[in-house]
């Protein structure tokens, strides 16, 4: 007899199913109980699993900001003056061939080093050394934690973006925002818990919503996407010649077939989907009040700089993330497209760094002047870096990078993280980690340890094992953390 099918295993799945029963309609009745208290009485809050956390909290919120197509560390944050000593010549094999390299590159026969395309400057107190194409993120070079050491093992984009987001390289695991979602719940019931913005060219890079999908979660923890069309969220309007009363009778008519439905299935998906049919129709009044950024004095929409009067932007994006956090949204991903710089690095880097400089240095200021950024974590950052070699001919005009996953940077802010300080070192090269290794499982561990949760105690039993975000390892980097 297959163990998982056993009498005691039977048993104790109708015990869970039938407690399953009481505890969903309980829920299920906060959330649809009649017509009455969905228009009069919507709840404004809603415990996870977790409840408040397994140990006091650094940061209540999440924003990530994810260059999606990596952005190169080597013209960034990670100064390396012996690139520019040897711009031209062959990076050393010893160095290089201790990392994989992409199918873009590894039949060169030639791996020469491509200096950083601006120069570097010290910048602060902190004496961090940033880019000139980030003078805004300079300023503020203070405020934020480098974490130079990162790595992975993935060098191709679709793998690295669900490794770094779900802590596995296959679709079908939970997104860290689903995992947030799921574990501390909402604070606000008229928005989503977890929401996802896209902005820039997303051309030769693979995205799918399985980055913030909820894998075997329940579906309402999913991220929703907002978009900057006039209709912010898919299919939460109603449609031509349906009035508001009839939604909310035909919520209710769900409602009351949902209850009957799970007392024959006990499947707790049911709840999920009505609860989903529920948020829907609040964020009708909800998410039009956030896409309105009319009520924003003009220094702050100066703060953002002048792409913030464009809906979609990265600069809109930063703002409309700061009106989410004050809203108590947890978890918010903003991907910021078209970094993946190949070819033509030199004429279509400053261009990408130009859209998210002044907004991503505003949205920590903009925090930080509101008293949010102590109890929110900003992080920014690639599934991977770019190589300090030049991919192709480096006196082709169209010379670019490839991929890198052996070590990059990030950067943090706010949640409980040390400001002005920078932790982990890379090689010479920018190439191999020498010091301070932080895996992505690692900033994952962290991530959640912020937040007030055991990265180890979080799981979910699926298909007879017990999941988590970090999978089989990953440890807090305390070094970092104020």
């Amino acid at each position: 007899m297959n163990e998982t099918n056993t009498p005691v295993d039977r048993a104790r799945r109708r015990f869970l199913a039938d407690a399953g029963i009481g505890l969903g309609s309980l829920s299920l009745l906060e959330l649809v109980g009649g017509g009455a208290l969905a228009q009069t009485a919507a709840p404004t809050a809603q415990a996870g699993v977790l409840g408040a956390g397994h140990h006091p909290e650094r940061a209540k919120r999440v924003i990530m900001l994810h260059m999606l197509g990596a952005i190169s560390h080597v013209d960034t944050f990670d100064y390396k003056p012996r690139l520019v000593e040897m711009h031209g010549q062959e990076i050393p094999p010893s160095v290089r061939e201790t990392q994989r390299l992409s199918t873009m590159s590894n039949g060169q026969s030639a791996f020469p080093i491509l200096a950083p395309l601006r120069p570097f400057q010290q910048r602060g107190q902190s004496g961090a050394w940033v880019s000139d194409f980030l003078p805004h993120t300079a300023s503020i070079a203070d405020e934020l934690c480098f974490i130079k050491s990162l790595h992975t093992e993935h060098v191709n984009h679709d793998p690295a973006s669900k490794f770094l987001h779900s802590g596995f390289q296959l679709a079908g695991r939970p997104s860290a925002g689903a995992w947030v979602s799921y574990a501390l719940g909402s604070d606000n019931l008229d928005l989503p818990n977890f929401v996802v913005m896209n902005s820039g060219s997303g051309m030769g890079v693979p995205q799918d919503s399985a980055i913030w999908g909820t894998g075997f979660l329940p579906s309402n923890h999913q991220g929703v996407e907002f978009r900057a069309a006039e209709d912010p969220v898919l299919y939460i309007n109603n449609p031509d010649g349906i009035e508001q009363s009839d939604r909310r009778a035909m919520l209710d008519a769900i409602s009351d077939i949902a209850r009957l439905q799970h007392e024959v299935s006990n499947d707790p998906e049911v709840f999920s989907r009505v609860s989903q049919y529920e948020m829907a129709y609040r964020m009708q009044r909800s998410v039009p009040e956030i896409a309105d950024i009319s009520d924003e004095p003009e220094h702050v929409l100066e703060l953002y700089g002048p792409d913030v009067h464009t809906p979609g932007s990265f600069a809109r994006n930063c703002l409309i993330a700061r009106r989410l956090c004050e809203r108590g949204v947890k978890y918010q991903t903003l991907f910021g497209l078209g970094w993946d710089h190949h070819l033509t690095i030199k004429t279509s880097f400053p261009l990408r760094c130009q859209e998210v400089d002044q907004p991503a240095a505003a949205l920590v200021m903009d925090l930080k002047q509101r008293g949010l950024l102590e109890d929110t974590l900003v992080l920014f950052g690639s599934e991977f870096g770019r190589t300090p070699f030049a991919q192709g001919q480096i006196d082709n005009p169209i010379v670019g990078r490839d991929h890198h996953g052996g070590g990059f940077t990030w950067w943090l802010a706010g949640g409980g993280v040390k400001a002005g300080f920078t932790h982990g070192e890379t090689d010479e090269f920018a190439y191999n980690v020498v010091k301070d290794p932080v895996h992505i499982h690692d900033l994952n561990a962290t991530l959640l340890h912020i937040l007030g949760i055991d990265h180890e105690r979080l799981t979910f039993r699926f298909q007879g094992r017990d999941y988590r975000l970090t999978d089989v390892h990953g440890r807090v980097v305390h070094e970092i953390l104020a």
